[in-house]
């Protein structure tokens, strides 16, 4: 959860009404949540994803019961290109074609799930995605996956960008430490969309309620 601080004068001006979620026209993304990043074995471990299997899986039962399209974005890099711009910065991870960059088993990833492949950050950077979220008639999207401050925060920014509705549930996406997922967190509270948790996403999947900011601005 983030923490319950005081807020500076300028986000306090930020507006945080709560909104509810439509099932068929909100899409769940799946940022990265692929072997190389989550299992042991793979190129760039993010320690602990297991605590985010749940509650995504649960967000995840939710739409699929409620009708609301399931969208697994994955990070996939051509072998044998002169110069990756990830990896400038990033170690070689989630090479096309191999085992690393397989959706993680534990998310149970169906044949009729939607799949868009990214090669940078964003899962809009360069993708299709933006125009299968609008021949599914999608207006919003919930966002979660790995990692907190890179993938997911690019692909929430891009997304708020194009003039998606953005809900992040808090415990089904994870940063390297809690710096960067608070910063992250309080960031698309305040300026980009809305910070939940499973929980209310589910229910108001299954149109149990509005869905509110877990970050007070005051």
């Amino acid at each position: 959860m983030i923490p319950n601080t005081a807020v500076d004068a300028f986000s306090a001006k930020g507006i945080s009404e709560p909104t509810a979620i439509t099932a068929r026209n909100t899409a769940v993304l799946v940022v990265d949540m692929e072997n190389d990043f989550c299992v042991e074995g793979g190129a760039m471990v993010l320690p602990g994803y297991e605590k985010l299997i749940g509650p995504q899986l649960a967000v995840i039962d939710a739409a699929r019961e409620a009708g609301g399209p399931i969208v697994f974005i994955t990070d996939a890099h051509r072998p044998g290109v002169h110069r990756d711009r990830e990896f400038l910065k990033r170690s070689r991870h989630c090479i096309e074609g191999t085992w690393g960059a397989r959706v993680v088993d534990a998310l149970k990833a169906r044949p009729d799930d939607h799949y868009v492949i990214k090669r940078r950050y964003s899962g809009f950077f360069g993708t299709d995605l933006d125009m299968t979220l609008k021949d599914l008639e999608v207006d919003s999207v919930v966002v979660m996956g790995v990692v907190t401050n890179i993938c997911v925060r690019s692909t929430v920014h891009d997304a708020f960008f194009l003039g998606y509705r953005v809900f992040v549930p808090e415990d089904c996406v994870a940063a390297p430490s809690a710096r960067e997922q608070t910063s992250s967190l309080f960031d698309i509270a305040t300026s980009f969309g809305w910070v939940t948790d499973s929980t209310e996403v589910a229910r108001a999947y299954s149109g149990g309620g509005l869905v509110g900011n877990r970050f007070e601005f005051a």
